[in-house]
């Protein structure tokens, strides 16, 4: 993307404390105001707003209904390359009241940034492995679009078994695929579909069983460091190479919490099956057989018979961050070992995802995982890599990365900070100027993401914390306030 004309980097003053990190190329302002191709991302006025998250086109009102509207306002704040640097003398004095406040506990870890110039303007305990609940899901976003690269589309294939009338599905990993067009996901890949596909190939051939293959992934199905009700609890559930709607029963519940199948592959085998006249009986794992050459049986062991591809690998990191939907997450994590050659595991993802992040420049050491949703508290990532991660996300050196944007909610609008920066005494400043990933586990909170100050300075911040000793009511809030705080100030 290029520069606006006339415009210059920004100095970079000393920073606050000395730092490990190699300085990341400078940035552009503008990163707020990307339109994704191939997303539909629109960041213009508050509420619905068709193509938000790449929906159907095709379900908007009819133009017939609507009422004319005026022209929309920018909901985000356009930052100002130009606009005056914060200072760490002034942030300090904004966020050390906030910072210390009860709510947050006595382990409260953050780092602020200028994006522009790379300048820390506010450390503490900013090169601590913190718990970071889900805002794992940024690490994630940015190896995974680092490993494969945005474009990438995650197979489901039909092969022929080596039984007659056997019909091997191989799961690739696409934690969206639907089994018809009522499915949860918008765009997904579709098993009738695919079914289509194998009828089309046998002929006038009668199928007569269905083995699901998901020897993609191996290992335990549950990650470690899991809360005991995670499996259960509807925000989780079991990572197979093969599911469908996210292993959800009912495709056609609201965002959120859903009862998921315990053996998701079965499910999604049972429902291909159904689709292809084949009793749900006659459903088993197994393993696809390696492809031979033609011979007696038609079609030869290993034939394909068809196959569909999820939505390209941007639009997954936007549904992941948006919904801080844990299978995709799962899912990407896997993505980023298979492109490494590591076993596609929980530990292989999070193995994979720290050898990526180490590709990318930034310190390894400051990021220990163990799954690629946050919902381990085995995790430890520090605040300022994230801050790090979200600087080369914008870099134009890495424009590939430029995705982990699209989903990001914006305060007081849209995702996980819809409610927030609302009603809460000192959050206001952060509606439409904060755009962030949170993160929750009972005793954990945390955001990281961006903010545009009243002066029109892009930042980046992060702030963890591990040891909260209320809720979320009272922690949320003051977690609010510190990011409303730049946001309402020019702090110089």
């Amino acid at each position: 993307m290029p520069a606006p004309a006339g415009a210059a980097p920004a100095p970079a003053p000393a920073p606050v404390a000395p730092r490990r990190r190699r300085r990341l190329p400078v940035v552009l302002a503008v990163v707020l105001l990307l339109v994704l191709a191939g997303v539909g991302v629109v960041v213009t006025r508050p509420g619905p707003v068709a193509g938000w998250l790449g929906d159907d086109a095709g379900s908007a009102p009819s133009a017939a209904a609507l009422t004319p509207e005026p022209d929309p306002s920018d909901v985000l704040a356009g930052p100002d390359p130009n606009a005056p640097v914060p200072t760490p003398d002034g942030v300090r004095a904004a966020l050390d009241p906030l910072v210390g406040a009860a709510d947050l506990g006595d382990r409260v870890n953050v780092s602020v940034a200028d994006v522009i110039s790379g300048q820390t303007l506010f450390a503490k305990g900013a090169d601590d492995g913190t718990v970071p609940a889900s805002v794992t899901k940024l690490a994630t976003a940015v190896t995974v679009l680092a490993a494969r690269e945005p474009g990438y589309r995650i197979p489901t294939r039909a092969v022929a078994g080596a039984q007659a009338g056997e019909v091997v599905i191989v799961g690739g990993g696409d934690p969206t695929l639907a089994i018809d067009k009522k499915g949860y996901y918008p765009g997904a890949a579709r098993l009738d579909d695919l079914a289509a596909q194998v009828r089309t190939a046998l002929g006038g051939a009668t199928p007569t069983s269905v083995t699901v293959d998901g020897s993609v992934y191996s290992g335990p199905v549950y990650g470690p460091g899991w809360d005991d009700d995670i499996p259960t609890g509807g925000s989780g559930g079991a990572v197979t190479a093969l599911m469908t709607d996210g292993a959800r029963r009912d495709p056609g519940v609201e965002h959120g919490s859903a009862a998921r199948f315990a053996e998701p592959d079965l499910a999604a085998g049972k429902s291909f099956a159904r689709l292809l006249g084949v009793p749900a009986s006659a459903v088993k794992r197994g393993t696809a057989p390696v492809p031979a050459a033609a011979g007696g049986t038609i079609p030869a062991p290993g034939t394909e018979l068809g196959v569909v591809q999820s939505p390209p690998l941007i639009r997954l990191v936007d549904i992941m961050i948006s919904e801080s939907d844990n299978l995709v997450a799962e899912a990407l994590a896997r993505q980023v070992a298979l492109a490494r050659n590591q076993p596609a595991s929980f530990d292989g993802g999070a193995a994979a995802m720290d050898a990526e992040v180490a590709g990318l420049g930034l310190p390894a050491d400051e990021i220990t995982l163990s799954d690629g949703s946050g919902l381990s508290r085995r995790n430890r990532i520090s605040p300022s890599l994230l801050t790090d991660l979200v600087r080369l996300a914008a870099s134009p050196d890495h424009p590939e990365l430029a995705g982990v944007f699209g989903g990001l909610p914006v305060g007081g609008w849209s995702g996980t900070l819809n409610d927030r920066y609302r009603n809460a005494p000192g959050t206001g400043a952060g509606a439409g100027t904060v755009r962030a990933k949170t993160g929750t586990l009972t005793g954990v909170h945390s955001i990281a993401g961006l903010v545009t100050t009243a002066d029109g300075r892009l930042l980046t911040f992060a702030v963890l914390t591990d040891k909260v000793p209320g809720g979320k009511e009272t922690a949320q809030p003051a977690l609010d306030r510190i990011a409303a705080a730049l946001a309402g100030c020019g702090c110089r």
